[in-house]
């Protein structure tokens, strides 16, 4: 039984919370969003340009306001995306009274935190002054629409409403119409079956034992096309595009985070491979990616570079036909258990970037009394709070061979440049996962506030726990649309680095927000790792650390903002 808060206010009625004209006004206000943002993107470049030249070491100087005006430029396109879903929904007569709620709610919630203040992280809100706008900017911006829509959108009387709406349609796929053709819900519901089947009874077990996802999913999931999706039918693959892999995605990091993750590494090295591999690489390394006989893991990152590439010591020394590999590398998940690492390592003395290579290092599968059987390499694994089922290793290489025929493309000094090719597809990857991520905070949530009495009445009548869950259900909409965006730009070939950057910067914090929300719903019951919301807060965390940290995402949205990006 479906447990709702009673929504009749003194003077007001629910039907009456629907904004008349909802459609013109979010249009309107994304134009004064985008002539305040132009403004916020002279005041901070005023600040940031020497000599009429953006400066690399004033953007670090002024990094809040610079990160700020990403997180506006954020905002904005998210609001637009929103704008042009509810448009496009209402065209092909899907957006009801649910959809219409949710993006006035949005529209009305995130205004006025363009106009007050945006939070970059729980302790750092960026005002519109530190982004050079004045008083005078505020009140321009502020045109009829976007007071209407900060005044209207997100009342106490939305918020109950749509807790009505949640509680009747606890269980849907989504909260609201996604807005997807009738193949990629197939794709959703074929993902969601298979996770609610497979994955969900069994995932918080895995996590408290840390233990692997056991190699039976992983075939279920091979079977189902999931380590093949945008591969090219031409090499074993379904030939989907990035919109479907959001879906999978999204579908089965709720279910497990471990489980959305594993087709990540399959995802990075076929787009590695697509990219840069020669002919034979294709032929060889794409149909066993793609049927789940081969899998892969990346193997980037050093113990004091993280995101700084260029700083990278491993060597790949070329001796005949096999290069020997000596260093150390950290933060590698499922590597044990995988077949190929795609390695970036040195392999000249040019520097910075010019001397990194790629190779696909062939290795025998490990497990967890031998994870690392192989000649010239060694490792363990590093604990960490979330994000287990695949397992984080530190590595060792010590002249490990690697055949000369695995150099990527076969040519040296490319590495970097192909990694680059893979960061669009990777940073919306990770936004569909975080966007899973809040989906299973939001139903763990919503199914304990409907369930938990206190003073003689589910806890989901209270005003504070389901506006909670309404702002989740809000939030995710809002980093779903910005998601499949970014999909489709790179679907349609177009550069999106900004837009697939944008959906990874806000999904991340919407899932960090959804599961720190949901623990609390909770109380003391989600501090008790018996309960599955603590694990979800766990896995939520790192969401905004890999694939480039918050702050990380910021600086290079704010570099192409400022330098000549839309």
């Amino acid at each position: 039984m479906s447990h709702a808060p009673a929504t009749a206010r003194t003077g007001t009625t629910t039907a009456g919370a629907l904004l008349p004209d909802l459609l013109p006004l979010t249009a309107k206000a994304v134009d004064a969003a985008n002539t305040l943002l132009a403004k916020a993107k002279t005041g901070v470049l005023a600040s940031v340009s020497k000599d009429g030249k953006v400066s690399a070491a004033l953007i670090e100087r002024e990094q809040f306001a610079a990160h700020g005006l990403a997180w506006a430029a954020t905002y904005v396109e998210a609001l637009r995306q929103l704008s042009a879903y509810a448009h496009r929904m209402s065209g092909e007569g899907r957006f009801g009274e649910f959809e219409a709620l949710i993006v006035q709610a949005a529209f009305g919630e995130y205004l006025s935190q363009m106009a007050g203040g945006i939070p970059m992280s729980q302790g750092e809100t960026v005002r519109p002054r530190d982004l050079g706008l004045t008083e005078a900017d505020i009140a321009a911006f502020e045109t009829p629409a976007v007071k209407k829509l900060a005044a209207e959108g997100n009342t106490p009387d939305v918020r109950a409403r749509l807790a009505e709406l949640i509680a009747a349609n606890a269980g849907a796929a989504t909260f609201g119409d996604a807005g997807l053709e009738d193949t990629y819900e197939a794709i959703r519901d074929q993902m969601r079956k298979f996770a609610d089947a497979e994955v969900m009874p069994h995932a918080h077990e895995w996590h408290l034992k840390d233990d692997y996802i056991p190699m039976e999913v992983v075939k279920q999931m091979a079977e189902l096309g999931v380590f093949g999706l945008t591969i090219p039918e031409e090499f074993g693959g379904l030939g989907l595009g990035k919109e479907s892999m959001c879906v999978v995605s999204e579908e089965l990091s709720r279910g497990y985070i471990g489980v959305g993750s594993l087709g990540t590494r399959s995802e990075i090295a076929a787009e590695l491979i697509l990219g840069g591999g020669t002919k034979e690489q294709k032929d060889k390394w794409l149909p066993k990616i793609a049927s789940g006989e081969v899998l892969p893991t990346a193997v980037f990152t050093e113990p004091n570079t993280g995101s700084d590439l260029a700083s990278l010591k491993t060597r790949g020394r070329r001796e005949g036909d096999v290069y020997k590999v000596t260093g150390n590398k950290t933060w590698i998940t499922h590597a044990a258990r995988a077949d190929v690492m795609t390695l970036l390592c040195r392999t000249n003395d040019e520097p910075g970037y010019k001397g990194l290579s790629m190779l696909l290092a062939e290795k025998p599968r490990g497990d967890d009394a031998n994870p690392f059987p192989a000649e010239g390499m060694t490792g363990g694994e590093i604990e960490v709070l979330g994000y287990r089922g695949m397992k984080e290793f530190e590595i060792g290489f010590d002249n490990f061979e690697v055949k000369a025929e695995n150099l990527l493309g076969g040519e040296e000094g490319q590495g970097f440049k192909q990694l680059m090719q893979t960061f669009e597809s990777a940073r919306i990857q990770t936004a569909a996962r975080a966007v899973g991520v809040a989906q299973s905070a939001l139903e763990l949530g919503l199914r304990y506030a409907q369930e938990r009495i206190q003073f003689g009445k589910p806890i989901y009548t209270f005003p504070r726990v389901f506006g909670k869950l309404v702002m989740m259900a809000v939030e995710i909409m809002v980093a779903r649309q910005l998601t499949y965006f970014a999909a489709r730009e790179k679907d349609g070939g177009r550069r999106c680095d900004l837009e697939a950057g944008m959906a990874k910067l806000l999904a991340a914090r919407v899932a960090w927000a959804a599961a720190d929300n949901a623990l609390q719903i909770h109380g003391g019951n989600g501090f008790a790792l018996e309960y599955p919301v603590s694990r979800v807060l766990c896995d939520a965390r790192i969401l905004n650390i890999f694939e480039g940290a918050a702050e990380i995402q910021a600086q290079v949205i704010a570099r192409r903002l400022l330098e000549g990006g839309n």
